[in-house]
């Protein structure tokens, strides 16, 4: 739902800001690797040392990008495969720079193994919830449904960190962060079960 309405919302938003880059001779693909490397800063040099707010509120300026790169190609009229190739690659890493960064504090420096645990659960699922679509489409199936896609996990992570580095106590992180591995298993099964709703309408080859 996210990333339908946030999209359009954004596009609106940032449209001059694509239309600026592209005068300067900034490409697309520019601002999807320069974002990509701006939020793995932002979580595995901040969310490690406890600085929770300031990585969510680096890494949202740099998620942003995720919109402008878009934008960008639009306007340019060179969207294509290339580019929703590369950033869907990129994203992965980005969305485990996050969860990592949140492990690696929570396990060590913050000394709850039970928040790193859930980190590291929402990555694995999170992870998963991505594979299931893309191993649907390279089959020819599609699986654009469930509860927890990119945009409302990204949101999640960063919204929850954001609010404890603020002082707001741990249990909300941990709630906001079991609730996300369950919307993700949620949207695994979900995917699992919209793609073998078209399998099985394909008649078989030798029908």
């Amino acid at each position: 739902m996210l990333n339908t309405y946030g999209r359009a919302f954004a596009t609106r938003i940032f449209t001059p800001v694509a239309r600026f880059l592209l005068r300067c001779g900034v490409t697309p693909d520019m601002v999807t690797i320069a974002g990509t490397v701006g939020v793995m800063v932002c979580a595995l040099a901040l969310y490690p040392t406890g600085h929770l707010f300031w990585g969510s509120l680096g890494a949202t300026v740099f998620v942003l990008s995720d919109t402008i790169d878009g934008t960008m190609a639009r306007i340019r009229g060179s969207s294509g495969k290339w580019g929703a190739y590369l950033d869907s690659s990129l994203d992965r890493f980005a969305d485990a720079a996050l969860f990592g960064g949140l492990v690696v504090w929570f396990a060590r420096g913050g000394q709850s193994d039970v928040t790193a645990g859930l980190a590291l659960v929402c990555l694995v699922l999170g992870s998963t919830v991505s594979y299931v679509k893309a191993r649907a489409e390279g089959l020819g199936f599609t699986a654009n449904v469930g509860l927890a896609e990119r945009g409302e996990r990204i949101v999640a992570v960063l919204v929850g960190a954001g609010f404890v580095g603020l002082g707001v106590p741990l249990v909300f992180l941990q709630v906001v962060l079991a609730l996300l591995a369950l919307a993700s298993a949620v949207t695994v099964v979900q995917r699992m079960a919209v793609v073998r709703r078209q399998a099985l309408a394909v008649p078989p080859a030798d029908a």
